[in-house]
């Protein structure tokens, strides 16, 4: 195994130790009302950020390394995207858990259900591409990333951290704003626009692939 695949592994491994953290977050109501001085910020959350800091880290370095010394393996190109949708899906899951348990959150039901509708598109979204890709590759068609779903991407590694942050730092100005109005909810709703955008392009662009071949 080369060394982009064994970042991708423990990407992979990074993901594990953190759905781990789910179920110990969920076991221990205490660990739930953790936080760092008056920054509002959970400790267990603050990890969980650090963690996916590093695997998104990992992401993007498994991808130069393997480019820059011409590592690029059929192993690497089925694990990578897996490990990405992975690192993605789970983190914006696990996001509904803090927003479940906040005093805010529960308060404003509204708002719950806001941010779970948004993962459900997201995680909606990647589903349908990767069933468009396994047609293509069906076809021996190569489906390119394009800017906007890299674009996409960003804005999630962004708004994740913001929301597993409570909001930190915007939260020093903007906690008396609504709930659906805070920088890491306006972010998070980026994300899903650009998401479905992205979506909806690839589609388009590659209608072709949907045809059926005489």
């Amino acid at each position: 195994m080369n060394l982009p695949n064994k970042i991708t592994v423990s990407r992979i491994i990074l993901i594990c130790g953190m759905i781990i953290a789910m179920f110990v977050l969920a076991l221990i109501p205490d660990l739930q009302v953790m936080t760092l001085g008056n920054s509002g910020i959970n400790l267990v959350y603050l990890i969980f950020t650090c963690v996916f800091i590093i695997a998104a880290f990992t992401d993007m370095l498994d991808g130069k390394i393997a480019r820059k010394f011409n590592l690029v393996t059929d192993f690497g190109k089925f694990l990578d995207p897996i490990a990405d949708k992975l690192l993605n899906d789970a983190t914006m899951i696990f996001l509904l858990v803090p927003q479940a348990y906040a005093p805010a959150q529960r308060n404003d039901p509204t708002m719950l259900t806001i941010l779970a509708v948004c993962v459900i598109l997201m995680i909606g979204r990647d589903l349908v591409v990767d069933a468009l890709r396994l047609i293509a590759v069906k076809k021996n068609i190569v489906i390119a990333a394009n800017i906007f779903g890299k674009a996409k991407t960003v804005l999630q590694m962004i708004a994740i951290p913001m929301l597993l942050l409570n909001d930190w730092p915007f939260n020093l100005f903007d906690k008396t704003w609504p709930n659906s109005l805070q920088i890491s909810n306006i972010f998070f709703y980026l994300a899903t626009i650009m998401s479905l955008v992205s979506g909806v392009i690839y589609v388009w662009q590659n209608r072709a692939v949907l045809k059926e071949t005489k």
